[in-house]
């Protein structure tokens, strides 16, 4: 079988993920977890029904709106929909004080990940949207890859105790 894309050029490097939009039961639970758990700034809101966050004050790299999902319920089991939304931290130091934060609100991990070109931490937000807080290891550093691979990830128990030990004193 084809690699997917083969024939046609590669996407331009310059691109990026912009912003991810997500449909919550309750905008003050949500901005609850994503302003005062994760520290992310609120730029704007949209009345009762939406809300913009973001980090370093860019316009939004979050939205959370309940316009087709006020007090509903988290997606089903087994439905198609975002598996997780992932925020890249600039560095090991910055996932540790993410770590500290969600220790500290008591949040608990679904899972926590050494994938050889990162590591990171897997939660929920209180509406069960599945969210991956990492850092990018130097590329200098990544696992060299295997024949007809481009990358060499891998998944590893990650040791959260030396993850905090990076973290900035407070």
């Amino acid at each position: 079988m084809p690699e997917p894309g083969a024939g046609s050029p590669p996407i331009d490097p310059g691109v990026d993920i912009g912003h991810v939009h997500l449909k919550v039961s309750d905008i003050e639970r949500a901005l609850d977890f994503y302003c005062g758990v994760l520290g992310f700034e609120l730029m704007q809101r949209y009345g009762a029904e939406a809300a913009f966050v973001s980090a370093g004050g860019y316009h939004h790299h979050i939205g959370l709106n309940t316009w087709q999902s006020r007090g509903g319920p988290p997606p089903a089991p087994g439905t198609t929909g975002l598996f997780h939304l992932a925020i890249r931290y600039p560095t090991r130091a910055a996932l540790a004080d993410a770590l500290r934060r969600l220790i500290e609100a008591r949040v608990p991990l679904q899972g926590a990940s050494d994938h050889g070109v990162s590591e990171a931490l897997y939660l929920a937000d209180p509406d069960g949207n599945g969210i991956e807080l990492y850092w990018d290891r130097p590329r200098a550093e990544w696992p060299q890859p295997g024949p007809g691979e481009k990358v060499g990830m891998y998944t590893r128990p990650l040791d959260l105790e030396d993850l905090l030990t990076a973290a900035a004193p407070r």
